[in-house]
């Protein structure tokens, strides 16, 4: 057990450190959000499972604060957040189009579209996050997406993607996390 936990512990550090050689691709996000921001456009959020989690949990750090509690509000919307919609949808039409069916609804020309997957969508999974993202761009809206594996679907659809080369879900996940974090610390430094 004892070497279970250290290696669990040393390869998530590892991945999480190496993070850094995405610098760029943060950086990107950063100024996209941060002027949609200044053009009241919208950010929205999906992903499935812990990854829709973790999208509520990054809107949630949008629209209230992150450190900088005097922080404006950005405007955010958790896609997975009605489950009345969901199970409406999902029953009478089938959960692969309802992420498409909320960009038809509420996205528009310039919001920006973040999904998080860990497989980065295939024909066996994740399809709702590939159709939601073609349909993203044809609406002109910037799709960014955070991935694993082998970056699936999305990393050829995407304006900004960053791929987890990892074939681990959590440690895909908790690298996510830390940067959306980072982009959530640094909007925080830029909207002092």
């Amino acid at each position: 057990m004892n070497n279970y936990i250290k290696k669990h512990f040393f390869e998530s550090s590892s991945i999480i450190s190496n993070l850094t050689q995405h610098q760029k691709e943060i950086m990107s996000i950063v100024k996209l959000i941060l002027n949609s921001k200044k053009k009241d456009k919208k950010i929205l959020v999906a992903g499935n499972g812990g990854s829709s989690a973790d999208s509520e949990h990054f809107t949630g750090e949008l629209i209230c604060t992150f450190n900088n509690r005097k922080r404006k509000p950005i405007g955010a919307v958790c896609l997975s957040n009605h489950p009345a919609a969901i199970t409406a949808w999902s029953n009478d039409f089938g959960y692969d189009t309802y992420f498409e069916r909320q960009v038809d609804s509420i996205g528009c020309k310039g919001d920006i579209l973040i999904l998080l997957s860990t497989s980065g969508g295939s024909k066996t999974s994740s399809m709702n996050l590939v159709y939601a993202a073609r349909l993203a761009k044809k609406k002109g809206m910037k799709v960014i997406s955070l991935i694993g594996k082998s970056g699936g679907m999305l990393k050829n659809i995407s304006d900004i993607k960053i791929i987890i080369k990892s074939d681990v879900t959590a440690y895909i996940q908790e690298a996510h996390m830390s940067i959306l974090h980072c982009v959530c610390e640094c909007l925080d430094k830029e909207l002092r």
